[in-house]
């Protein structure tokens, strides 16, 4: 509540009761059938009732092969796709053994430093039979490589493989803050990427246009759209301007969105993503083909809204997110663990994260029909007021130039830091309760048992990559890193030379380092 009025999180008032005349609903125009444009109600005609979404846990700790194990584990337990966490050096093109990189090998995400160690974290996994999300952006180029390398070792063709790499730079710049080099060499290697899929890996999604991290970082769903279309845009731009077609590429497109607490806002926003974006591809980029048009995205839950106090609250805050994911009609859902706020998850946590989507989707009986809450006046109301205001600031944002220039003038940056600013005066001044931290509270700290990284693993990681070094060929190395170097300067694609670099045993940082010379490392300005 602001002032009074009654307010979605988005800021946006809410009546007390829905009629007919709060919401256009043109039905043909607006909405139409799901797998009709402009896919309001869904990208596929019968949804979730013909195909479940994708069920992917975001996993990485410790080592290749202890990550392998949760892998396995998680598959065991019914996962249908597998989603890679990388550890900070590995995310920041750094090797286990740079100095840089103490006491985080590990820590947040799998090392990865070399094609073998890609091996060990798919040693047993059928790479041609399963989809694997990896969630890399400065780095994706080496990762995607070392992924390749590593599936044609075992006879999985590149057109074979299916799964998506992150590759969302942008937001980088805008919310996460792994990038190596400045925005625009930056940009150019996210499409190069793009290009490189969309001549020789056909099932691969290039890119994950992400809103989750700049949700995260406490936009409201309104801005969430905004800035991500915004980035989307701009990917666009860059592959016409490599004289690409749109229908090559476009239908290989996906995004990544959170989903906090607010049920209803959160299924509305999903409803208008899809219909935003339809009109966007259509309209402004004169996309023929349909599936040029679907906005196909993966949901997290969101960790933002999760809490230390009281930790098992958050099992059904991140039940309600899953419903309303599943009812806003996502591909691909990754569903946060109870301890989310404490640590990495147990086995046990990630075991309840996964069973809840489980328990979404076989039992609730929301994947029976397409868009249930399609055609509720307060849900079209909904959609239609985040369209719009979505809208207002793409087109804000488009008066200033782009995403890159509104980036570049630390725009967007401000305004999620003002609006998270908001947020967090609501819970300290108790306009937003959040249960069990300021309201409902404990008179004791909730202890549970948290997943700890044995140290050891940095060092053996350490020993690996120096073994590593000793034994390649250091002659076809330089040779390939030569090549590399003259690739960046020239302004070619850079996929083919990293993909022989990765061959030869190059490591992430050793790349990343010829890069860093060619292009520079990004420092960023302060705003205030």
């Amino acid at each position: 509540m602001k002032n009074g009025t009654i307010t979605t999180n988005s800021g946006l008032p809410v009546k007390s009761v829905y009629r007919p005349c709060d919401s256009r609903i043109r039905y043909e125009e607006d909405l139409g059938d799901p797998g009709r444009f402009p896919f309001t109600r869904g990208i596929h005609p019968q949804m979730h009732r013909q195909r479940l979404w994708t069920m992917r846990q975001y996993t990485g700790f410790g080592s290749p092969h202890e990550t392998n194990l949760r892998f396995k584990f998680l598959i065991r337990q019914g996962q249908t796709g597998l989603s890679v966490a990388f550890d900070l050096p590995t995310q920041l093109g750094m090797d286990s053994d740079d100095p840089r990189a103490e006491g985080e090998v590990g820590r947040v995400g799998v090392p990865v430093c070399s094609v073998e160690d890609i091996a060990d974290l798919f040693s047993g996994i059928d790479l041609s039979k399963i989809s694997t999300s990896m969630t890399i952006n400065a780095t994706a180029s080496i990762i995607l490589a070392m992924y390749v390398t590593v599936a044609e070792s075992r006879d999985a063709a590149p057109g074979m493989l299916r799964g998506t790499t992150q590759n969302d730079i942008l937001k980088e710049f805008i919310a996460r803050n792994t990038f190596i080099f400045p925005p625009r060499p930056s940009l150019k290697i996210a499409v190069d990427i793009i290009e490189y899929c969309a001549k020789r890996m056909r099932h691969w999604y290039p890119i994950s246009i992400s809103g989750y991290h700049i949700r995260e970082a406490g936009a409201t769903a309104i801005q969430e759209l905004a800035y991500t279309f915004a980035d989307g845009k701009e990917y666009v731009k860059e592959c016409l301007e490599r004289r690409l077609k749109v229908d090559q590429f476009a239908p290989r497109l996906s995004f990544f969105f959170a989903c906090q607490n607010e049920f209803l806002e959160e299924v509305a926003k999903f409803r208008a993503a899809r219909r935003i974006w339809a009109r966007i591809m259509k309209e402004e980029f004169h996309a023929r083909n349909p599936e040029s048009m679907m906005l196909r995205f993966h949901t997290q839950t969101s960790g933002e809204t999760l809490t230390a106090q009281q930790p098992q609250n958050n099992v059904v805050r991140v039940a309600i997110q899953a419903l309303a994911a599943a009812l806003g009609g996502t591909q691909s859902l990754h569903t946060n663990s109870l301890d989310e706020a404490l640590s990495l998850p147990t086995e046990e946590s990630v075991k309840i994260a996964l069973r809840t989507q489980q328990i979404v989707a076989h039992e609730s009986g929301v994947t029976k029909t397409a868009d249930a809450l399609g055609g509720s006046y307060y849900v079209e109301a909904l959609t239609d007021k985040i369209e719009e205001h979505a809208l207002d600031e793409l087109r804000r944002i488009d008066r200033m130039g782009g995403a890159m220039k509104a980036i570049e003038k630390g725009y967007i940056q401000s305004q999620i830091r003002e609006s998270a600013f908001r947020q967090q005066q609501d819970i300290e001044t108790g306009r937003k309760i959040v249960v069990g931290v300021n309201k409902y509270k404990a008179a004791e700290l909730t202890r549970i048992r948290i997943h700890t990284i044995d140290p050891k693993i940095a060092r053996m990681q350490v020993t690996r990559i120096r073994a590593l070094r000793r034994r390649r060929n250091s002659a076809a190395l330089e040779k390939r890193l030569r090549i590399l170097r003259l690739a960046a300067v020239e302004h070619e694609n850079l996929m083919p030379a990293i993909h022989g670099a990765v061959h030869a045993k190059a490591t992430t940082g050793e790349i990343s380092g010829i890069l860093r010379e060619v292009y520079g490392e990004f420092r960023p300005k302060t705003f205030f």
